[in-house]
């Protein structure tokens, strides 16, 4: 009887957490049609860009002047976090200001250091490796002429992958993308895409310097005062840099592994009388995090279950799964979903246990890596 409760209980939370939430934030979204609409022209009050860069000299200034090509009041701030190729010199010469920390501090420290100085009312935080097309920014800045809105994340655009793994990554980022716009829908997203998101300066708070995912816990600070976080899937940025694996293995290890800082530092998120997106943060990040312990303990259980008949077609169906996992990793050729599918769902489970040791391990210093790590 056990071993029953254990295996359906945990299919049960596999199910909600990877595919179950999507539909049920979808349908909500849906229902409450609370569009995140451009609602004017706040950008005439003056925006500031803040890149934080360390050793970015050969694309710092193509990526400044991408962004002083954006119509309206806007400054570009560099911060150099203990660069020593040049960048700061770089920026300054593509018409950024520039805040030169000799030492490198990390992510958050610079943030929490430069954005409360900012004479600008909206902050748009990127990074060294995207483009911005003209309206990206505007449409940012519009979303917070409503009162309502806190922060607004914009969309990502990746280049095709070339790998079963990497295909199967970007249906999951197909998925999260979807999942944003629903939240958004029905209330305020879960984070942020932190390449292309924008705040109120005023609503901004200094985060602790080894903060790993500033892109969702500054947009979650941001919600816990009342505000809206809401997601525009037209103001994009676009990233030339296809979804490798090994690239992929140290960004999704960082991810998960701030996203187990995120659980253990904020717990009062988790009570939904002190936070009302708390089931949403509950549902989209963190049983995520127990996705490798679910599935050991429906693979385990379902072992042991196996002499009666009904489980015995439900093994087949696990060692299935990871059998064309297996396939999908080992020959990044084939290309096809019945093994991309798998091979990203059985990669993103493993990099929630990288991110788990790395955490452990206390590898959170730092908050940030190059943008193309």
């Amino acid at each position: 009887m056990l071993c029953q409760v254990l295996f359906w209980a945990s299919v049960a939370l596999l199910f909600h957490t990877f595919l179950g939430y999507q539909l049920l934030i979808g349908m909500l979204g849906g229902m409450c049609r609370r569009r995140a609409k451009p609602a004017g022209k706040a950008e005439e009050q003056g925006i500031a860009v803040v890149i934080v860069a360390r050793n970015e000299a050969e694309r710092i200034g193509a990526r400044i002047r991408n962004l002083l090509a954006t119509p309206g009041r806007l400054e570009v701030v560099v911060c150099s976090d203990g660069s020593t190729d040049g960048t700061a010199a770089e920026a300054r010469a593509a018409g950024a200001r520039v805040f030169d920390f000799a030492t490198q501090r990390g992510k958050a420290a610079c943030l929490s250091e430069v954005v409360p100085g900012l004479e600008a009312p909206i902050v748009v935080f990127t990074d060294c490796r995207q483009e911005f097309t003209p309206e990206t920014i505007p449409r940012l800045a519009r979303h917070l002429a409503d009162p309502a809105i806190g922060a607004v994340s914009g969309i990502l655009r990746i280049g095709d992958p070339r790998t079963s793994t990497g295909e199967g990554v970007d249906i999951y980022w197909r998925m999260e993308t979807a999942i944003r716009k629903a939240e958004s829908d029905y209330d305020s997203c879960v984070g942020c895409t932190g390449a292309v998101y924008a705040v109120r300066r005023e609503l901004f708070h200094p985060i602790p310097p080894d903060t790993i995912l500033d892109d969702v816990v500054i947009p979650m600070k941001i919600a816990m005062t009342g505000h809206r976080v809401v997601y525009d899937s037209e103001a994009e940025a676009y990233d030339p840099q296809p979804l490798d694996p090994e690239a992929e293995t140290r960004r999704k290890t960082r991810t998960l592994a701030g996203n187990f800082q995120m659980l253990f530092r904020h717990p009062g998120w988790l009570l939904p009388w002190r936070n009302r997106l708390a089931w949403q943060l509950i549902s989209h990040k963190y049983l995520r995090l127990a996705g490798p312990a679910l599935l050991a303990c429906a693979l385990v259980s379902n072992i042991w279950l196996a002499g009666r008949p009904f489980y015995q077609p439900c093994l087949a169906g696990q060692v299935l799964l990871y059998a064309l996992a297996a396939a999908g990793i080992a020959l990044p050729g084939l290309r096809l979903l019945i093994f991309s599918i798998p091979a990203g769902f059985v990669f993103l489970n493993v990099m929630t246990v990288r991110g788990l040791y790395r955490y452990v391990l206390g590898g959170t210093s730092g908050g940030w890596e190059r943008a193309d790590s």
